[in-house]
């Protein structure tokens, strides 16, 4: 799923609204029972993977974009609409378009001039799932390298396709 915001104004301005983001997406995957598999935060948007046990993306989503959307406008001394619309939020049915989109969420930054690698921006996911940063509490990492083949070679699996081996080979996909 993504949400952008309004007139592509930053929706986070500095790291304490990223942490305060991060607080209530643990709290919405926890609350609505989502496993995350991926988060990238940056200025005017956000990625964010999950799969879940019931029908109740709308439901966390209003709960994840409203709530950041009122702790921002308070600590900013701002009104209105923070999001300009609704998530947008696509069904993945296969495992292929799992593992690209998880590839397309890890190289964000580095697509969007904010990290020149995907292991060098902290406001992703993908550092703490590969293991060169700690991993957020809430997201689903084990289930992200399953998805890649036995441990330890699920995370350098996911490397290879992220960060450059042939992302088309079959081992990989």
């Amino acid at each position: 799923m993504t949400s952008h915001s309004v007139h592509e104004n930053a929706f986070v301005r500095d790291d304490v609204d990223r942490r305060l983001f991060l607080d209530i997406v643990d709290a919405t995957v926890e609350q609505y029972e989502w496993d995350c598999l991926a988060l990238c935060i940056l200025d005017t948007h956000y990625h964010l993977l999950v799969t879940t046990r019931q029908a109740n993306i709308a439901l966390g989503m209003q709960f994840l974009n409203g709530r950041f959307a009122q702790l921002f406008n308070l600590r900013h001394g701002r009104r209105g609409h923070l999001f300009r619309e609704r998530y947008w939020g696509g069904l993945v049915a296969v495992d292929g378009h799992l593992v690209m989109s998880l590839r397309y969420v890890a190289l964000n930054p580095v697509a969007a001039g904010l990290a020149r690698h995907p292991c060098d921006y902290p406001w992703s996911s993908y550092p703490g799932v590969v293991g060169v940063s700690p991993c957020w509490s809430f997201v689903a990492k084990d289930k992200v390298l399953e998805l890649f083949g036995p441990s330890p070679h699920g995370a350098r699996r996911l490397r290879a396709l992220v960060e450059g081996d042939d992302p088309a080979s079959p081992a990989l996909v």
